[in-house]
């Protein structure tokens, strides 16, 4: 049985492990939303989100950012590859629906997915 859970070792939380990606990533990229993956050794994916203030002043819209981000890495969890992903939010992601940022997020997964089985 799958389970949908997000617990702290799917999350990147130190900066170690941020520049870990930082250092040799794979880009998916769209005008608002960027992620950059790595390869991992742990035979599941992690996640770490950067929605800086310079580029989404308000917070509640940093908030629903990150948490709409969250999700739908919890529920695409098990069909990535093996990777540890840093999504970073540019300027204009604040003027995304929730349907339209699904739609690019779900578009960028896809090209990750597609990267890692060509490597």
């Amino acid at each position: 049985m799958i389970t949908l859970a997000f617990p702290r070792e799917f999350r990147l939380l130190t900066p170690h492990q941020f520049n870990f990606v930082f250092q040799e990533p794979q880009r998916a990229s769209s005008p608002q939303i960027i992620i950059l993956g790595r390869m991992n050794n742990l035979g599941y994916p992690r996640v770490g989100l950067t929605v800086s203030k310079k580029c989404v002043k308000r917070s509640h819209e940093r908030n629903r950012i990150k948490r709409l981000i969250r999700e739908h890495f919890r529920l695409r969890q098990h069909s990535l590859p093996a990777m540890d992903f840093v999504v970073i939010a540019r300027k204009g992601g604040q003027t995304l629906d929730n349907q339209e940022l699904i739609n690019i997020l779900e578009k960028l997964w896809l090209r990750h997915c597609r990267q890692a089985r060509v490597s």
